[in-house]
């Protein structure tokens, strides 16, 4: 029977390999910069505001467009928080940009006050989501959030939004891959 420090230190230089062996084990892919996520900022001048939302693809992560069929950026999940206001009339969240002229497989924009996300997927044999790898910031448009004002909203009235980390997610066409985005709410 051996010693209790023995245990121990049996027991730790295990918990070290398999910490060590972990960080050995990660992925080239897993290391390199995310992908991006971003919400514009806008300034506007009447009561209908449209703000870009955009994803730049860095080549080297595990979905993009230099990836193999089966491995490219196909469905979206981004779900902007934002602050109600008694100004605020509705939003929607619509497709934009690189995805406006492709027909999805599967698309809704779920909202409750002071929340919407658009979800949508896209066939990769027949709609093949055109991204640029490594476009220049912030990245290729892939929708927009219109924000409609009531008459009488005082100038200045500001309106924050967030991306919701937990839930804004990139995947290929299947979602049997995914990658969490770096997220920017602001171009």
């Amino acid at each position: 029977m051996k010693s209790k420090t023995m245990q121990s230190f049996s027991r730790l230089a295990f918990a070290l390999v398999a910490v060590c062996g972990l960080s050995w084990a990660v992925p080239a892919a897993a290391q390199a910069t995310p992908d991006v996520v971003t919400v514009g900022t806008v300034s506007a001048n009447g009561p209908v505001v449209v703000v870009p939302v955009y994803v730049r693809d860095v080549s080297g992560t595990p979905l993009g467009i230099d990836q193999p069929f089966g491995s490219r950026i196909q469905s979206f999940s981004i779900k902007v928080d934002y602050t109600p206001s008694p100004f605020l009339q509705s939003v929607t969240f619509t497709r934009a940009g690189i995805t406006a002229p492709l027909t999805p497989a599967f698309e809704t924009s779920p909202s409750v006050a002071g929340s919407i996300s658009l979800l949508m997927t896209f066939d990769e044999t027949t709609n093949l989501v055109p991204f640029v790898s490594n476009a220049a910031l912030p990245g290729n448009q892939v929708g927009q959030l219109t924000f409609t004002f009531a008459p009488g909203t005082p100038p200045g009235t500001t309106i924050p939004l967030t991306l919701d980390a937990a839930l804004t997610q990139l995947s290929n066409e299947g979602g049997t891959t995914r990658d969490l985005p770096a997220m920017s709410n602001n171009v």
